[in-house]
This record gives C-alpha cells, sequence and structure tokens, in this order.
C-alpha cells in the first residue's frame, strides 16, 4: 500500500473516532487537564516561592503582625511538611495530568500504536512549559511577595495531608538516617555571619547614604584589625624630654600643638609619664615653669599591648572614661600611640585639624601619580587611592618597601611592590622619606563566551 494511501486511511480513521466522539467529553476533559495544570503550575510556584523566600524579612513582618508571613515562618520551621505538601500535590497532579492525557489520545486517535507516545510529549510540553518553568521562574522573582499569600493556602492543606505526610515521612527518614543527612539545622545556623552582614551592607546601598555606609562597613572591620594598625609610630609622637633645658621645655609646654604629651627621661622608651598641657601652660607662658612642677603634673602612662582589637580598646576606653594609650610589642619596646580620636576617626574618616607637618590627604594627580609620606600607613593609603596593599604585614609604606628590598634603598631607586609601581625620591636618617607612587592600570577583560 502506498505512503499516500496510508495518510489518508489514517485521516478517515481520525475523523470518523472524532465524529463519534462526544464534544462535551472531549471539552470537558480538556477543561480538566487545564486546570490540573495551573494547579501542577500553583504547587511548583509555591516550592519555589517558599523556599527563595528572606527569612529575615518574613520575620520582620511577622513581628509587625503580617498573619501571612507568620504562616510563612510556621511552615518554613518545618521544612519536611512543607515540601511533602508541596510534593505530594505536585505529583499527585502530574500523575493525574498524563493519565488524562493519554486517555484523550487514545479516544482522538483511537488504537494506534504512537498514540501514546504523541501523548506522553504533548503531556510533558505542557507540564514543562505551564506547570514547571513560568510557574517557577514566578516565584523566583517574587518571592517575599508570593510567600505571605500562597501560605493562607498551603497551611490548611498541610494539615489535611498530614497523614499521607506522616506515612510518607516513615520511609524518608530511614533513608535520610542512612545517609546521615538527618540533622536539623539550628538557630544558629540561620544567624548572619559578619561577612554576609557586610555583604547586604554594600548590595543596600541604594537605600543607605554612602556616609551611614561606609561607618557601618568600617566597624565591622574592627574586629579584625588592631591598635597596631591605626597606631601614630613612636618617631612621630610629639614628645618631652626631661633632659632637655629646662628654657626649651617652657617654650614646648607653651607652643605644643597637642592637649597631652609624652614625657620620657632620656631615651624615647624611658617613658615616665603623659603631661596634660592645660595643668601648666600658664606657668610655661609666665615663664615660672620648674622641673618639679613638671614630675608633679605627669599622670602615670597606660600601656596596650599590639595585638589588641581596636573594638576591644574602644570598649576600653568607653568605660575607664581614657583618651590615650601606649603601644607596646611583647618584650614591652614602645611601639607607637593610639588615641580616642584615631578609633573614631577609623570609623567615620578624618574629623579632626592635623598637625603641623603631619600628614594631608593624599590624591593622585592627573598624570596618576601621587607623592606620599614613607611614614604613611597603608590603610590610609589604601583607603584615600583605592589601593589594595597588603596590610597583614608591615604598618607603613616605609616598612612595606624595606621588606620588599631587605635593605635600605637609594633616592632614584624603582621598584614594582605589590603590584604598584614605587619610585623612592628622598630617603633620610635610615628610612625612606617620599615616595612617588603610579596609580596601577586596570585591565578590563572580557568573560562573556561568544
Amino acid at each position: 500500500m502506498s505512503a499516500a494511501a496510508s495518510s489518508l486511511k489514517w485521516c478517515s480513521a481520525a475523523a470518523s473516532n472524532l465524529t463519534n466522539m462526544e464534544s462535551g467529553s472531549l471539552s470537558s476533559n480538556l477543561l480538566i487537564l487545564g486546570v490540573l495544570l495551573i494547579c501542577s503550575g500553583f504547587f511548583s510556584m509555591a516550592e519555589t516561592a517558599m523556599m527563595s523566600s528572606n527569612r529575615h524579612r518574613l520575620r520582620i513582618a511577622a513581628k509587625n503582625g503580617s498573619r501571612g508571613a507568620r504562616l510563612a515562618n510556621a511552615l518554613l520551621a518545618q521544612p519536611d511538611r512543607l515540601l511533602g505538601v508541596v510534593l505530594l500535590g505536585n505529583t499527585l497532579l502530574n500523575a493525574a495530568s498524563a493519565a488524562l492525557t493519554s486517555y484523550i489520545a487514545l479516544e482522538f486517535f483511537g488504537s494506534e500504536g504512537w498514540a501514546l507516545e504523541a501523548g506522553t510529549l504533548a503531556v510533558t510540553f505542557c507540564l514543562l512549559v505551564f506547570s514547571e518553568m513560568t510557574p517557577k521562574v514566578v516565584g523566583a522573582t517574587y518571592p517575599d511577595w508570593l510567600s505571605p499569600r500562597i501560605s493562607f493556602i498551603l497551611a490548611p492543606l498541610a494539615r489535611i495531608a498530614y497523614p499521607a505526610i506522616w506515612f510518607v515521612n516513615l520511609f524518608v527518614n530511614p533513608i535520610l538516617k542512612l545517609l546521615r543527612l538527618d540533622k536539623k539545622p539550628s538557630e544558629q545556623d540561620s544567624v548572619m555571619s559578619p561577612e554576609e552582614l557586610r555583604a547586604l551592607v554594600i548590595e543596600s546601598g541604594q537605600f543607605i547614604p554612602q556616609q551611614h555606609q561606609a561607618i557601618l562597613i568600617n566597624l565591622f572591620d574592627l574586629e579584625d584589625i588592631t591598635v597596631e594598625d591605626i597606631m601614630t609610630p613612636r618617631g612621630e609622637i610629639e614628645a618631652i624630654d626631661l633632659q632637655t633645658p629646662l628654657a626649651e621645655l617652657q617654650e614646648q609646654v607653651a607652643t605644643g600643638f597637642h592637649s597631652r604629651l609624652l614625657v620620657h627621661d632620656g631615651e624615647p622608651g624611658n617613658v615616665v609619664g603623659i603631661l596634660q598641657l592645660r595643668r601648666l601652660i600658664n606657668a610655661a607662658f609666665d615663664g615660672e615653669l620648674s622641673l618639679e612642677e613638671l614630675r608633679g603634673a605627669l599622670v602615670e602612662p597606660y600601656f596596650i599591648p599590639a595585638s589588641t582589637p581596636v573594638y576591644d580598646q574602644l570598649q576600653f576606653f568607653q568605660e575607664n572614661r581614657q583618651r590615650l594609650g601606649l603601644v607596646v610589642d611583647e618584650y614591652g619596646e614602645l611601639l607607637g600611640l593610639v588615641t580616642l580620636d584615631d578609633i573614631i576617626e577609623e570609623l567615620i574618616g578624618k574629623f579632626t585639624t592635623g598637625a603641623p607637618g603631619g600628614h594631608h590627604a593624599v590624591r593622585w594627580d592627573d598624570e596618576g601619580n601621587a607623592l606620599v609620606d614613607g611614614a604613611r600607613t597603608l590603610r590610609s593609603l589604601n583607603r584615600e587611592l583605592g589601593l589594595e596593599l597588603p596590610v597583614d604585614g608591615p604598618k607603613t609604606l616605609n616598612g612595606l618597601i624595606l621588606e620588599h628590598f631587605e635593605d635600605i634603598p637609594e633616592a632614584g631607586v624603582s621598584a614594582k611592590v605589590a603590584g604598584v609601581t614605587m619610585e623612592i625620591l628622598q630617603t633620610q636618617d635610615r628610612r625612606i622619606k617620599v615616595v612617588k607612587v603610579q596609580r596601577p592600570v586596570v585591565t578590563i577583560t572580557n568573560d562573556i563566551a561568544h
């Protein structure tokens, strides 16, 4: 028999079956199939929306009186029951859709051998498009809006289907125990880590003013930095030497820029106290300051281990009403000085007037260069110039360059340190005084696959 004759025969048979089939029955079956696909899509959307919802946002909404959020939190607290009712409904509806599609195919096409295959392909396509992909995309796109509303339907269904879910879990739980996956997450597991909170603050920049965002980010950093990272190095501390002639001491007290001065006797490391200038400034102006009076006005210094976290030190300053401490290493040698202002500036940025001869803000010039004092801390350079110099080793630019060369380089020497090109312009007293830093070239790579 020719192919044309076979096709004509099939068309005649299909037409005959369609004529014999009650139009009302076909319409009803198609309508029921559509309802099954929609219901299956609801469960698919519910599963994705509930699992993608923001748990913290739901808790806040529940505390504010949202009944739907309270139901959603209750369902998410028992994921076995939630997934049980969703998957039970989805599985039953999908199975019913497949069976009904097969029945429609057999009624429409008769007992042809390929009728079931065609019905399987048709129901697979419908389930994929209308009951899986589309609903799940919607659920993943609007989870926080859908979850409280879907919960009004899922909560009573979970109570009705509890016997069936309990029976299914009789088989699920032993399998989980066999695979050692039966441990339920604790409340501690749902608590956000500092890294997650930091990322949340960064991603919510459109809702938080930039200045407030910077303060919050700096607050997270206080747990990771020590007083050694923000201290003023010993070589830059304004100090008084008791071995200095009295006339020079009077002039230094009268013209001192800071409100408190470090006082040592001979060697810089031989610290004998802290002097509050307001106690002696009148006597210094009148030329009546004596060495005994100066010694009597000294306050006992407070020493801080270099490894003390900045946040702990801030709490100590607050609890003990102190504003200044001397940083020492493990051998008791003086490394520098840290004040309450240094910690506050680490949070909110510079806000005080700099001392004469102090560091000024560093900026790139038109050629992409910046002149930097070698005593500048790496943390301040990273913040002001947008660099990524390592801060887990040396704390200053001078220390970073010396570590790189393992020697004291001469002026005019250039090198690429930590990915940044630097040229040493001036050295003084076995330390690097001025460095020209070049702005790193940012290379943009195209990661899109063509």
